[in-house]
């Protein structure tokens, strides 16, 4: 029964859950490639990611109508100052650029991705602060997302395998992507997946459909045969394990991270016409390939880089040590060799804040959902694009992440906002009283 002057938001809320699940999902499948006309790719990219940018702003808007006040103050503020700096090193750059168009283009659609995750994270501090009870939550919704992408494929690869399948190693190895995506990519998707779906097993939501869906995402990366994705799902399992006060929980995470060291190990080390030990010791070829970098490429232009997201004067680094290549593989690489010691070290200290942010959040689920999130985009860093390096969305979560440590309510509020909250949400007077 609801108490008097209280406001019933039920519908509301579940209204507001379905939307940002769409915009978070719409804006997820825009970095996918749908078409393999470059045309039909653009459009569905500009035009998707725009429209779900401006969703999320009229989501935001709503919810403020609904009687929520938009003032908040910055916490952890090195964290996005530094992140703030970054960007504008990255948009000076494109005078020096080697490529001012794609540096422009690859820019703009960090700074597109940077505005979505603002008003993102700004719903929820809405929906935290003024809808208290609310059973909204951000690893449920990008657990989700992670989920019906990834199931996307799954089904697309008995549907349309030639689509779904990528083939690597002179074609003798079939891995889950195609050319909608990278299969590294898409298994750091699982990672990501993976890690926020546990936290509706801690709170009982739908354990079973829960549980299916958990082992949907590791048989996709599985068939993703991404050795780095792999290794970050067995680290989620040991972290939540670790944690974990419930002891029937963790017999079955202990269970199930034992069950999967013998697939993990064909993945990893075995993997048939995978190249073996040797290769997994060269990071499958990327370790030449570093070492060219470093020693030919980075003392050509060792203070501010070749411009925003280019590694080389020409569309590649080329080297006769080892293959020639458009981007590093390694995000602090990237942005090393795109902007200088200047660009590497404002990177740097921009994650060592954005880090500490999460150890001191006092909220302990807020703190380890953000570090679950953190553990498969970090892994996929250090070999893939990453979340310094060309657009991606590993880029879009950890700008979610930043603001998510970095926003707060405003802890005082003047006498008009507290009129128009006694006149639109009566039901929360008596806590700002």
């Amino acid at each position: 029964m609801k108490r008097r002057g209280e406001i019933d938001h039920t519908a509301f809320l579940s209204r507001v859950n379905f939307l940002l699940l769409v915009v978070l999902l719409g804006m997820t499948a825009a970095y996918f490639t749908w078409s393999e006309s470059l045309l039909v790719t653009r459009i569905i990219k500009v035009i998707g990611r725009l429209s779900v940018t401006v969703g999320v702003y009229f989501i935001f808007r709503m919810i403020e109508k609904r009687g929520a006040i938009s003032s908040f103050k910055w916490e952890n503020t090195y964290s996005p100052l530094l992140y703030a700096f970054y960007l504008a090193l990255g948009f000076i750059s494109i005078l020096w650029s080697t490529d001012k168009g794609y540096s422009l283009l690859q820019w703009f659609m960090d700074f597109e991705s940077l505005v979505f995750a603002f008003y993102f994270m700004r719903c929820f501090m809405l929906l935290e602060n003024y809808f208290p009870n609310n059973k909204i939550r951000f690893y449920n919704l990008l657990g989700n997302t992670a989920f019906a992408l990834l199931l996307v494929f799954v089904v697309g690869m008995f549907i349309d395998p030639d689509t779904f399948f990528r083939m690597t190693h002179g074609g003798e190895e079939a891995r889950l992507g195609g050319f909608i995506m990278n299969p590294n990519e898409l298994g750091m998707l699982c990672g990501v997946g993976v890690s926020c779906l546990i936290f509706d097993i801690y709170r009982k939501n739908n354990r079973v459909w829960t549980i299916i869906k958990i082992g949907i995402l590791i048989y996709a990366v599985i068939m993703t045969g991404s050795r780095s994705s792999t290794i970050g799902i067995l680290l989620i399992a040991f972290f939540h394990i670790r944690q974990s006060s419930n002891v029937k929980l963790k017999l079955l995470m202990y269970a199930g991270a034992i069950a999967a060291v013998p697939i993990a190990v064909q993945t990893i080390l075995i993997k048939e016409n995978g190249g073996g030990v040797e290769e997994v010791m060269s990071m499958t070829g990327r370790l030449p390939f570093w070492t060219a970098l470093i020693n030919e490429g980075f003392p050509k232009e060792p203070l501010f880089g070749f411009g925003f997201m280019r590694i080389a004067y020409t569309d590649t680094f080329q080297s006769v040590h080892t293959y020639a290549g458009h981007m590093t593989h390694n995000t602090f690489l990237q942005v090393l060799m795109n902007l200088g010691i200047v660009g590497f070290t404002l990177a740097l200290f921009q994650m060592i804040f954005t880090l500490k942010g999460f150890f001191n959040n006092p909220d302990e689920e807020k703190k380890l959902m953000l570090l679950g999130i953190l553990i498969p985009v970090i892994i996929n860093s250090f070999t893939e694009f990453g979340i310094f390096g060309e657009t991606n969305y590993g880029i879009l979560f950890y700008q979610l992440l930043i603001f998510s440590i970095s926003m707060t309510k405003a802890k005082h509020q003047t006498r008009i906002e507290k009129l128009y909250l006694q006149k639109r949400r009566p039901d929360l007077v008596p806590q700002i009283a």
